[in-house]
């Protein structure tokens, strides 16, 4: 399944990472045993190898969940760019406040010396005005207004607009924040429905259908580590250390919404690889898919990303001689498996 998350923080995002590693974890301890053998069907399968009846329910509920994973992620990344652009703007807010204070402090300082030495110059008067601009449509007043007294309001009233406008625009993205945790509340709340739907289904079955469940993924290989002997060179030193990161990572638990170190889901995966690699990508599979030149999949070398289902919901890296590696649903680690494993949709190189 395919997600990916920043780290974890402050607030709600902390703390609905906290409870999606809880979640999972339970999750992948019920359906551990029948899960890993829930992939979809290789291209070319027998038709009996190919999911029907509760197979195929639970195989639709980890699709479904992995569709949703990808929304929370978004929702999640997008919560937090607003988190940091929005304290961003309060602290300009604070110091754009603080500059006004102290331009009407000495403002204040000049009047208070006016006032002692014989009365306030209706000119200050205009300067400490709460609305300077209806105070300078008075024309009488203008030709008081010296040169360098025009210019300190000219930049009280420029300091004044500047700081309405960021409040404006702080309450913009608090809204939107809001908005933004609600999405992320609700994706979470549809991922955590489909997975608890597919334990029962898989908690329903009886123990010889799991137990051939768990025969048929351990088929292929994936156990292990397949020959990739030949399997070609990487594009470039980067996909070479994302590839390396990735193999370093064979075993470790699918988690939803997690991009590492300790587990992963399948975009999180590829954004921890080649982030290892010094490369930033995008959290969500179907951003990943745009993160580099499209090549056919007849050309695809290691470190190549690859996409699967017409949506990109889900995302593994090629490794060579037709394997890819990929995070791939609660229960089944980080594993190797044939790139042809459900359809292809771009294969990307970074």
């Amino acid at each position: 399944m395919g997600s990916h998350r920043r780290p974890a923080q402050s607030g709600l995002d902390q703390s609905a990472r906290g409870s999606t590693v809880y979640v999972l974890s339970a999750l992948s301890a019920v359906a551990a045993t029948a899960a890993t053998g829930l992939t979809a069907a290789p291209a070319g399968a027998a038709p009996q190898d190919r999911p029907s009846g509760t197979r195929a329910e639970v195989d639709r509920l980890f699709e479904q969940a992995e569709q949703a994973t990808e929304a929370f992620n978004k929702a999640d990344e997008r919560a937090g760019k607003l988190r940091d652009e929005l304290a961003d703007l309060q602290d300009s807010v604070a110091r754009g406040q603080g500059r006004i204070n102290t331009m009407r402090g000495a403002l204040g300082s000049l009047a208070g010396a006016q006032y002692r030495s014989g009365g306030l110059d209706p000119a200050l008067a205009l300067l400490l005005s709460s609305d300077p601009d209806g105070y300078l449509d008075k024309a009488s007043v203008l030709d008081r207004v010296t040169a360098r007294q025009a210019g300190e309001l000219t930049q009280l009233q420029r300091a004044q607009r500047d700081l309405s406008q960021e409040r404006a625009e702080a309450t913009r993205k608090l809204l939107d924040l809001e908005q933004s945790r609600k999405a992320v509340a609700r994706h979470k709340r549809t991922v955590e429905d489909k997975l608890a739907r597919a334990r029962r289904l898989l908690n329903s079955l009886p123990a010889s259908q799991r137990e051939a469940y768990e025969r048929a993924s351990r088929g292929g290989g994936r156990d292990g580590i397949p020959d990739l002997s030949g399997a070609g060179v990487p594009s470039s030193g980067r996909a070479a250390a994302a590839v390396a990161a990735a193999m370093s990572a064979v075993g470790k638990p699918y988690v939803w919404g997690a991009n590492g170190p300790s587990g992963f889901d399948c975009s999180g995966l590829m954004q921890w690889s080649y982030a290892r690699a010094g490369v930033g990508l995008p959290r969500t599979s179907q951003a990943q898919r745009f993160a580099g030149r499209q090549v056919p999949l007849s050309e695809a070398r290691p470190g190549d990303l690859v996409a699967y289902r017409s949506d990109a919901s889900h995302i593994g890296m090629y490794v060579g001689n037709g394997q890819v590696i990929h995070a791939p649903y609660p229960g089944a680690p980080v594993r190797y498996d044939p790139v042809g494993m459900m359809p292809v949709s771009s294969v990307t190189r970074v």
